[in-house]
């Protein structure tokens, strides 16, 4: 099978239209039979300003531009339309007699795709034709496959966006309500099975409004809606509350929170919200991971010009082979107590101490537990 027949096979010449640039009639002509006998669309012009208004009128998909013509050569003609938004992608094949290094140097700098050199036979030019084309077609493709992949993630962010912010509000009324009958009622007041399905309905209700606060940052950092707002912040100040939320659930498994503050002031400049979430879910996490009567400590200290706020805790550890991906490879894992995670707290954990200026990094030995630690640059 020919050139010609390849192509046809994977390509419908019909669809594509060739602009012909030539001051010789007889040229044009001869161009126009030759390409119109493939099936192409062909439209032409005979000057380079002739040249310049087509591409702007019919918006070919190929450019075959002679470069010896009066008034404006082809180069001259290149520079214009590859200066133009409109016209600028629009592949051009140099037509020329005119082999010299300097000569096709110059053609590449202002644009040309290819050469195409006088006298011409059939094979080439279809063969050189066929080859933009071709270039032409792939890119088609891939600009309608990335489309359809935005129009894919937009839609993904906006239900993600949507499905996090019309539940968390019922969800949380719901884990108020838990917290609060758990908090009242003893085993003995309601028995130890309702007790215990309540306190799992509890512990659950806790996991999914964190889930849907997590889900609801993270695409709103993703889709860029998401500002940071940063402001001086003494770490001694906001750390305390946000391990004080945890004492309750930590609590459920009689798991003792220890707090090791700093004498001195620990300055940041960083962004309230984003810096407790981190915090909550590094606590959230070590929660799940711990054994009952077990311990957290949470620490606060500086690292060269950098603050810490570590969470270590002694529970399950985790596997040499995953701590590289951990912070940005989502994947459900299971705590001491059966708690779910969606591994995608750790992302938005790394995504919001960046956006700080800052890191996140984990150690970890399977079976004796985990440290996770947010590191803030230091107001100087």
């Amino acid at each position: 099978m020919d050139t010609v027949e390849t192509f046809e096979a994977k390509l419908n010449p019909a669809d594509y239209k060739i602009l012909i640039v030539d001051d010789v009639v007889s040229n044009v002509l001869l161009l126009k039979i030759l390409l119109a006998n493939q099936k192409f669309q062909v439209c032409t012009a005979n000057n380079g300003t002739t040249c310049i208004e087509m591409a702007r009128k019919e918006h070919p998909d190929l450019i075959l531009l002679d470069v010896m013509m009066p008034d404006m050569n082809g180069f001259d003609t290149a520079t214009v339309l590859k200066k133009e938004e409109g016209t600028k992608d629009i592949p051009i094949i140099f037509l020329t007699a005119l082999n010299t290094p300097q000569d096709l140097v110059h053609g590449f700098q202002v644009g040309a795709s290819d050469f195409l050199t006088k006298p011409f036979n059939k094979e080439e030019l279809v063969m050189r034709v066929t080859q933009q084309i071709s270039l032409v077609a792939a890119k088609r493709i891939i600009e309608k496959q990335n489309a359809e992949l935005r129009a894919t993630l937009d839609n993904r962010d906006k239900m993600y966006s949507v499905i996090a912010h019309d539940l968390r509000s019922p969800m949380a009324s719901i884990r108020m309500v838990l917290n609060l009958v758990v908090a009242s009622a003893t085993p003995e007041a309601v028995g130890p099975e309702l007790y215990a399905l309540l306190d799992q309905a509890n512990r659950e209700s806790e996991e999914v409004h964190d889930l849907l606060d997590n889900l609801l940052k993270w695409t709103k950092s993703q889709t860029g809606r998401l500002t940071v707002v940063k402001q001086d912040l003494d770490l001694n100040d906001i750390i305390p509350g946000v391990v004080e939320i945890f004492e309750a659930i930590a609590f459920t498994k009689r798991i003792k929170l220890d707090l090791q503050k700093t004498d001195a002031p620990l300055v940041v400049n960083a962004d309230n919200d984003m810096l407790k979430t981190v915090v909550r879910n590094f606590l959230s996490n070590a929660i799940k991971f711990s054994p009952e009567d077990s311990s957290i400590e949470i620490i606060m200290g500086s690292e060269g010009e950098m603050a810490k706020v570590s969470v270590r805790d002694h529970g399950v550890g985790i596997a040499a082979d995953r701590l590289g991906s951990i912070f940005h490879k989502g994947e459900t894992t299971y705590g001491t107590g059966g708690e779910e995670g969606s591994g995608l707290g750790l992302q938005l954990c790394q995504d919001f101490a960046r956006k700080n200026g800052g890191d996140c990094t984990v150690e970890s030995v399977e079976g004796q537990g985990s440290t996770f630690s947010v590191l803030i640059p230091i107001k100087q």
